[in-house]
């Protein structure tokens, strides 16, 4: 859990960084971008971090192009350029980007799977419908290994839905372990969920370059399964 009262260190979490991209692995329990608590959020961690580095007078252009909740870990990129942020955002609207995710679940789902819904977002959650008007959610799926009641799950994301992993999988009775919200009864660090965005591939926005980022997962989940 992010402690809010220490200074927070930015450096060690950056897996890459040029002059058009910053990628971090963000930790679990941290915002992404300002919400109303006030709390520490990475959007601006990393606005600070490139004003000093680089001695940047004035406003720093950070672009946020896409989004981990606040309890999930793992790799995000941002953009240092307008092009760069135009460009990844169309990247990510158009599923140009592969999200492989790593979650820790309830139960133990098949060996390997594919799961499509249609999903509606509420105030507080969201939930699974039978309506065709609602979001499209698809996944697939793999168990890498099941320990007692709890089963380690690589998640490939075909659509880029908000709680989608967690409503999905918590639908079928394999909430993520730690999320209160989606039906979990396993006790987990406050603020965090087992869920952990493990790689992203892109295309570079300037070169075209094929990258992948990879951030491995909490190093307490080795404890657990």
């Amino acid at each position: 859990m992010v402690n809010n009262k220490e200074p927070f260190c930015l450096e060690p979490l950056i897996l890459f960084e040029d002059n058009h991209l910053l990628v971090i692995s963000k930790p679990a329990g941290l915002l992404a971008q300002e919400d109303k608590t006030g709390d520490p959020n990475l959007l601006d961690i990393g606005k600070n971090y490139i004003k000093d580095r680089y001695n940047k007078p004035g406003n720093v252009f950070l672009g946020l192009v896409h989004r981990l909740d606040r309890p999930t870990s793992g790799v995000m990129v941002f953009a240092r350029t307008s092009k760069a942020a135009s460009r990844l955002s169309r990247y990510f609207r158009t599923h140009r980007i592969e999200k492989v995710y790593l979650a820790l679940v309830e139960g133990v789902p098949p060996e390997t799977g594919h799961y499509a819904d249609y999903i509606k977002r509420d105030t507080i959650a969201g939930y699974v419908t039978n309506n065709p008007e609602d979001k499209k959610a698809e996944l697939e799926f793999r168990r890498l290994k099941t320990s007692g009641n709890i089963s380690m799950m690589e998640i490939r994301l075909l659509t880029g839905r908000h709680h989608q992993i967690r409503i999905q999988f918590s639908h079928r009775g394999f909430p993520v372990v730690g999320d209160r919200r989606y039906g979990s009864n396993i006790n987990w660090q406050k603020g965090e969920i087992a869920l952990h965005a493990r790689d992203l591939v892109l295309c570079h926005p300037v070169s075209g370059e094929l990258m992948t980022f990879t951030s491995p997962p909490p190093a307490k989940w080795d404890s657990i399964i």
